[in-house]
């Protein structure tokens, strides 16, 4: 048996299609293969399905493995537009059934492994059903882009010597499933008995749905109207909503002639034979707009002739019509050249990525081009706030039904500096909006605009703002966007309030330093929470916790502030702002010496909780902390040193895909020793770990970048579906007998009832395998920690580069910055929005620098200076044309 490529798992295996693009062709029969069961609960999805992403920059589209797809969209609020529920007759969409006198085949997938393919692409999921008589070839791809729609592109083969007459049904669902929280909160509150699935549902079936032929016979609209709703919609003045009472209209068009049939009854067409064998596809299929309730759908149904051998394509087109949009110009636009449509998405995707190449382990360019695509594509957009936002995604949004925290987009949107500007400004533009008058940020955002009611209230989160924008501006110049005005939360209305961006930053900043402050030890103080939600709410007895959240310091949070404060100094310097710049400068120094006061001879204590309480990390290591007393020189280079060794020794070696969060874990915590908070591996803190490491052992930051990658934990676990092609926040570690799943509890995988159901943090009723993918914390940080890895570093003059990355040539290439080590020396090149003389060095070793015997700066010889380990010159870019320069070897 041929080997598969390094990483593919059980489920199927990785390929290259035939544009160059990585893809994972998956071939479990999950009907039939007892792998193929995830322990979760049942009320939320099947056990067998898994999920692939197909997104653009406006919608996703979660694809299954039984080949439907559900179509989230952002717009008024994160829900599905057609829900999969196969008691109620709803499955989805983005399948078709293809029908001749005496047979019919189908793009769902019934079981019939040997004669179906599925391949998840890049913005794609291709189905191919293969026949004696047929070949079927069904691509249902978001174009790449900021449009609100899906095509279905689907060829049909006669494998006949005999000409016949065929019909394709393209079928849509219409039903909703919203995401809100409150549907979610009622049952966690038991202010409401029923499970939130009901609750949404409940809610989707009091629209009543009209449908109208389009297009002279194209199409089918779609609208749905909530009758009891006597508010309205004023989109000059948006209130706040937990739920979306004005969905937007959604429809389904031919692009290719006039379909024969337009049917908008689902329930009648799947009938008693449900999606396998539709009631309506043994009789004639007539003509019929008159559905009003749940058993609406939109089902379109074309005539197609083949010749003997002959191959026809058809295309369809479905999306919703947010603010801005009409469905004649978007029919229009991609009627022009729909044939090669899909092709020119696919080549897009190519152009705006990162690229790390490397000889001897070509798996990893594939999973960062794979790490590119799920970020991008889990892109949506915001329509209270008016910005495209990279939600957590996962149990989060998808089962809870809440974008949150506010840390997380602003983690997921570090890569973009790299590649998409645009894409970085409107992560901080939509973290502004939300922000208080007094520099606040809330913990999350439900529905459309609504603050999430939770008693969480983080102490970290202006350094991750004050992070993603000092690093945007010192690496792209784009100063002109610090004085952009805003609008701040609520946004609009009478107490709708502006600023520039500056000045909202600043707030947030004094905020930090004056609203959340230091305690006694000079510590920036935790709260209830600092990155680690659960740290005072999932471990503190209720009674305990007013005065944690008022006496509580975080070494954590005083680590980080130690480098994101004196960062936030450097980008206020590079514009002249220097009293802020000052003071942030000097706060981060203090934060620096509070850090370096709680070294316990083998590692950073974790937090002062209170004169009862005391200390946590004086008998354990906590990792979190760790890295940032690294990457912030809170550690002395001694410090370094026995730190990295403990580090290796008790977090990273025991487990098997990552450091650990924990050294021990504990007995008493609301999760089981080596699951989430309680030891479990958590890729976002990794990520931070790999660029500390990368300060200090380059070999050993590499190694812990591949610990984390979705390729080993294929190779290590490959009978775990989820952390092949995409995964969960956090992954249990070696304490745990499930080492290398997320969380769930045991009762789900065993039957036998272990006591109360809580996952923790009031998380009732929710395993993290409900939704174990789709978080883009394992996508994001592998792209902005090879940047580290590369050891570039923006600041008020230039760039400074030291390279650890333990290769003799390798290759690493954005769009901003790119930088090339080779046989013949060290080249790369800086584009940074506005031209201007920027000074770079390279930190090498002596021998190094001995070799090398001459510089080009944009292909002319030039001078340069040697200052230590260093090695400087100074060079312009201009307007769409980078620095570039290359270091020879002699």
């Amino acid at each position: 048996m041929k080997k598969k490529p390094y990483g593919s798992g059980y489920f199927g295996e990785w390929i290259e299609d035939e544009f160059g693009l990585p893809a994972y062709r998956y071939t479990c029969d999950q009907i039939n293969d007892s792998k193929a069961i995830t322990p979760m609960h049942k009320e939320w999805r099947s056990e067998t399905e898994h999920l692939h992403q197909v997104g653009n920059d406006r919608l996703v589209a979660v694809s299954s493995n039984y080949g439907y797809i559900q179509v989230r969209q952002d717009e008024g609020g994160p829900k599905y537009l057609n829900e999969y529920n196969p008691k109620r007759n709803y499955y989805a969409g983005g399948f078709g059934y293809l029908k001749d006198k005496d047979t019919i085949l189908s793009t769902y997938y019934l079981g019939n492994g040997r004669m179906f393919e599925r391949i998840f692409g890049i913005g794609y999921l291709r189905k191919k059903v293969k026949t004696t008589n047929y070949n079927i070839d069904q691509i249902v791809f978001a174009p790449f882009g900021d449009d609100p729609i899906l095509i279905s592109q689907i060829t049909i083969a006669n494998n006949q010597d005999v000409e016949i007459d065929l019909k394709w049904f393209e079928y849509w669902g219409c039903n909703m499933y919203q995401f809100s929280s409150k549907a979610y909160l009622a049952f966690l509150t038991k202010k409401d008995p029923r499970h939130p699935t009901t609750i949404r549902r409940e809610f989707s079936q009091e629209f009543i749905h009209k449908f109208e032929n389009i297009m002279e016979g194209k199409g089918i609209k779609e609208t749905k109207v909530l009758e009891d709703d006597n508010e309205g919609k004023n989109p000059s003045n948006p209130k706040p909503e937990f739920e979306d009472k004005n969905p937007p209209v959604t429809f389904l068009v031919s692009l290719n002639g006039y379909p024969d049939i337009l049917f908008t009854n689902g329930s009648r067409f799947f009938g008693k034979g449900g999606v396998t064998l539709p009631d309506m596809l043994k009789g004639n299929l007539t003509n019929d707009l008159s559905a009003t309730g749940e058993e609406s759908a939109m089902i379109l149904g074309q005539k197609i002739h083949l010749q003997p051998g002959q191959t026809r394509t058809i295309y369809f087109l479905y999306g919703y019509i947010p603010e801005g949009f009409e469905i004649e110009s978007l029919v229009k636009k991609y009627e022009m050249d729909v044939a090669n449509t899909f092709i020119k998405s696919c080549e897009q995707w190519k152009k705006e990525r990162i690229k790390f190449k490397i000889k001897d382990e070509t798996w990893v360019d594939r999973e960062v081009f794979w790490h590119y695509y799920y970020l991008r594509g889990a892109m949506t957009y915001d329509s209270y706030f008016k910005e495209h936002i990279l939600s957590q995604g996962h149990v989060y949004q998808y089962i809870i039904g809440f974008q949150g925290a506010a840390r997380d987009p602003l983690q997921h949107a570090l890569p973009f500096i790299y590649i998409n500007p645009g894409i970085v400004k409107n992560v901080i533009r939509y973290t502004l909006k939300t922000t208080s008058k007094s520099g606040e940020i809330p913990y999350g955002i439900t529905g459309s605009g609504q603050l999430i009611p939770l008693p969480i209230k983080p102490s970290d989160q202006e350094m991750w703002l004050l992070w993603l924008t000092s690093e945007y501006i010192l690496a792209t110049r784009d100063t002109d966007f610090l004085d952009e005005i805003i609008s701040i939360y609520p946004v609009y209305g009478p107490k709708a309030h502006t600023a520039t961006i500056r000045e909202i930053l600043a707030r947030c900043y004094w905020h930090f330093v004056k609203g959340t402050g230091i305690g006694r030890h000079n510590l920036q103080k935790l709260s209830n929470g600092d990155w680690n939600d659960g740290v005072v709410l999932g471990s503190i007895p209720p009674e305990k916790r007013a005065l944690i959240q008022k006496e509580a310091e975080s070494v954590l949070n005083a680590a980080m502030a130690s480098y994101t404060l004196k960062l936030y100094a450097e980008m206020l310097t590079f514009i002249g702002d220097t009293e802020i710049a000052e003071h942030a400068l000097n706060y981060s120094q203090i934060q620096c010496s509070a850090v370096h006061s709680q070294w316990t001879g083998n590692w950073f204590r974790r937090a002062w909780l209170s004169e009862d309480l005391g200390w946590i990390g004086d008998d354990q290591m906590w990792l979190e902390p760790q890295p940032w007393a690294m990457i912030g020189d809170a550690a002395d280079q001694e410090q370094k040193s026995i730190l990295v060794k403990n580090i290796d020794e008790l977090l990273r070696q025991p487990s098997k895909i990552g450091a650990k969060l924990q050294s021990k874990g504990f007995d008493s915590f609301v999760r089981k020793r080596g699951q989430g908070l309680n030891a479990g591996i958590w890729p976002s803190i990794n990520g931070t770990l790999i660029w500390a490491l990368s300060l200090v052992d380059g070999e050993m930051a590499w190694d812990e970048w591949k610990k984390n990658s979705l390729a080993l934990h294929g190779e290590i676990f490959p009978e775990i579906w989820y952390g092949i092609w995409s995964g969960p926040d956090n992954y249990n570690s070696d304490f745990s007998k499930y080492h290398g799943h997320t969380v769930f509890n045991e009762e789900l995988l065993t039957g036998k009832p272990i006591g109360d159901d809580n996952e923790g943090l009031g998380i009732v009723g929710v395993a993290w395998t409900d939704f174990p993918v789709f978080n883009l914390h394992p996508h994001a940080w592998p792209l902005y920690s090879l940047t580290k890895l590369i050891g570039v570093k923006f600041t008020k003059k230039g760039l400074k580069i030291i390279p650890t990355f333990p290769k003799e040539h390798y290759e690493f290439s954005s769009k901003l910055f790119g930088f090339i080590k080779s046989k013949d020396g060290y080249s790369g090149w800086y584009a940074p929005i506005k031209e201007g003389i920027w000074e770079i060095s390279i930190s090498l070793k002596e021998s190094e620098i001995k070799d090398i015997s001459k510089l080009e700066v944009n292909g002319i010889e030039q001078e340069f200076t040697i200052e230590d380990d260093s090695i400087i010159w100074s060079g312009r870019s201009y307007l769409n044309k980078p620095l570039k320069w290359f270091l020879y070897k002699c």
